[in-house]
């Protein structure tokens, strides 16, 4: 299992869209947080990273498919899937695998904002006003939200042997399990059900924990999330044998 964690990292980062997508996440990070008027906190005056954590999501949208597109896409396409499948490790330790090294490379992929803290930290007044407890519960939100993201990403990638497939349907899974109940929960067919139907989207929970909020039930929900779309990815593996 620790093999094929080493080599799906390692693949990932010898490549070059590998750096160009973690450059622009950063990137882009940076310009909402630093530079773009309506959402930069030098005009805003208080030591926040809310904006961050509020556009991040967006940003995963594209980042997480990015990494996670090849997983089972470009085995399939080279043919070495059903040698994987059938080698001595366990399908749920090759899932496990692939999956891990999704999430280790979101979390590579948000280590650098650190820098945004360490700045926003030392320009507050006094140097270090800043909570830091609620930074933290928002960092917590988001790997828990990027670990959801990479667990679709995954299951797609399953589901097909085009990476550019695998990144559109995972795109487009994402954004509807983020934003697409919250949506649905606001057409008043649901009536009394409207509050359910938000509880089964992300974004609530996310909101939660984003406010530095840890409630077990947000942990168990994501985590509910992340089993469900490996067991579908397990399902759907097992149809190609």
């Amino acid at each position: 299992m620790f093999v094929i964690f080493l080599k799906e990292v390692n693949i990932f980062l010898s490549s070059l869209i590998a750096y160009l997508v973690i450059g622009c996440f950063l990137g882009m990070s940076g310009l909402v947080l630093w530079v773009f008027p309506d959402t930069n906190v030098l005009e805003y005056g208080f030591a926040e990273m809310d904006v961050f954590f509020k556009y991040a999501p967006y940003l995963f949208l594209l980042l997480v498919p990015s990494i996670t597109m090849r997983s089972f896409s470009e085995e399939k396409k080279n043919g070495t899937l059903d040698i994987l499948l059938t080698s001595p490790v366990s399908e749920e330790a090759i899932i496990g695998a692939k999956y891990l090294s999704g999430v280790f490379l979101i979390l590579l992929a948000l280590a650098p904002s650190i820098i945004f803290y360490a700045s926003l930290s030392f320009l507050a007044y006094p140097t270090g006003n800043i909570d830091t407890g609620a930074i933290i519960g928002s960092y917590i939100g988001l790997l828990l939200l990027g670990s959801v993201f990479a667990s679709i990403g995954i299951f797609c990638s399953s589901c097909t042997e085009s990476q550019i497939v695998a990144f559109i349907i995972t795109c487009l899974l994402c954004f509807f399990f983020y934003e697409g109940f919250e949506s649905l929960s606001r057409i008043d067919v649901w009536k009394n059900y409207s509050l359910w139907m938000e509880k089964l989207g992300i974004v609530s929970h996310y909101h939660f924990i984003s406010k530095g909020i840890i409630d077990i039930a947000d942990i168990l929900y994501f985590m509910s999330i992340i089993f469900l779309f490996l067991l579908a990815t397990k399902i759907s593996l097992s149809f190609q044998k």
